[in-house]
């Protein structure tokens, strides 16, 4: 049975975040935190699964710019690849900065920055968003006259390295400072000290930040996370906010010339007070049973929540496995299942009391696939008595299960 084997990246990646975390240990730093881990975790999640979805639009978009616009017939070699990779550099340099610039890419990038912590888990923060952004960027390319074959060869192997940079057990490499993106550049990036906001942008060589002049040394501590903390592990919220605080402040700018200049204008322009508002209209409407780190700490919400996390690692581990030998409707019931997980950990870990209405939901979607898989007509009367079951008892239901999560008597 043939599978596909770039889904071991899952489990290699996980060792790596695994080893850091020791390495941590080792070293008596604290560099991971239980909640901003998961939370993390359920971003690259996500990003993995859609990725599966959308990489073939990706490549069908390089190929159909290369076949139809196509300025030069580039040829594979070896000094073609080495082009190849320094345009590939040179591209993310400004798609990267020019997200941090402009408001409208800045709600697709903003998720990647949210974390008050540095480590492997962070690496994972990459939205679909942030995916078809770069797409737009590196269309260049296959109109310059690369083929879509070298372009995403390519684009796998460039993405691999800002994995390693996202971490503190490494410090100073040395002379290699001056030539390629360290953990030390990276980790000013990731910083909101004034003095390292906006700087070193690059992915893998740092030679285009000290050629546009947006480079500087890791010297202060860096501290971590957006210069307003978002302060919420809800993975909704982490990637709706900002976009939400554009939109309010776009349609409450008079005119439509001062509308398009906050569109594409920097993230200072955006009110930061709309934040605060949509936190209360959205995010806390539904107060916290508890305080986060009370139920963070308890053993059973831990063991919880690491129970889901191991769940939807290994089914998304096994969808792309084999999703070749998946019939389209199983892999959709298993992406929807993961989406609602996902979704359902980051309720918990904000304490929401509507999580049990995703779990109900999460119920459903197995009850459809157990359908879908057997035939049984059986499980349709089954799934009306228990609708009913769960109707007339919803209190009882609902009571037991913030008891069971939350400790709540």
């Amino acid at each position: 049975m043939e599978i596909n084997w770039l889904a071991f990246a899952v489990p290699f990646f996980l060792l790596l975040m695994g080893l850091e975390y020791l390495v941590s240990r080792w070293q008596r730093k604290d560099y991971f935190t239980f909640s901003s881990s998961v939370a993390n975790l359920n971003v690259g999640i996500i990003e993995r699964l859609l990725d599966s979805f959308t990489v073939g639009a990706f490549y069908f978009v390089y190929d159909s710019l290369h076949r139809h616009y196509a300025l030069f017939d580039i040829q594979p070699g070896l000094w073609t690849w080495i082009v190849l990779f320094l345009a590939t550099d040179f591209v993310w340099y400004w798609y990267h900065r020019l997200a941090h610039e402009i408001n409208l890419f800045w709600a697709a990038h903003i998720v990647h920055h949210q974390s008050d912590e540095f480590n492997y888990t962070v690496s994972a923060r990459i939205t679909v968003f942030q995916a078809i952004l770069r797409t737009g960027f590196w269309s260049v390319l296959p109109i310059v006259g690369f083929p879509a074959e070298m372009i995403t060869s390519l684009l796998l192997l460039h993405g691999l390295y800002p994995f390693f940079i996202h971490t503190r057990t490494i410090g100073k490499l040395g002379w290699l400072e001056y030539v390629l993106v360290t953990p030390s550049h990276h980790r000013v990036h990731h910083a909101s000290n004034p003095a390292y906001l906006d700087k070193n942008y690059g992915d893998v060589l740092i030679i285009w930040d000290k050629l546009f002049g947006t480079f500087i040394e890791e010297d202060e501590e860096p501290v971590y996370g957006l210069t307003k903390p978002l302060n919420s592990h809800s993975f909704l919220w982490q990637h709706f906010h900002f976009l939400l605080e554009l939109l309010v402040s776009v349609r409450q700018t008079p005119g439509f010339r001062a509308k398009l200049r906050l569109l594409f204008g920097r993230p200072y322009a955006v009110d930061p007070a709309w934040r605060e508002r949509l936190e209360e209209q959205f995010l806390w409407a539904d107060a916290p049973t508890r305080s986060h780190t009370s139920t963070a700490s308890n053993h059973r919400f831990r063991g919880y929540v690491i129970g889901q996390m191991v769940l939807t690692l290994a089914l998304l581990f096994g969808l792309l496995l084999y999703e070749q030998h998946i019939p389209a409707v199983y892999q959709w019931l298993a992406a929807g299942f993961i989406l609602l997980t996902v979704v359902n950990m980051g309720a918990v870990l904000e304490q929401r009391q509507w999580v049990l209405y995703l779990e109900i939901a999460r119920v459903g979607v197995l009850w459809m696939t157990l359908y879908a898989l057997s035939g049984y007509k059986l499980l349709i009367v089954l799934a009306y008595i228990g609708s009913l079951s769960l109707w007339a008892y919803f209190a009882t239901v609902k009571r037991h299960y913030y008891q069971l999560i939350y400790g709540i008597k």
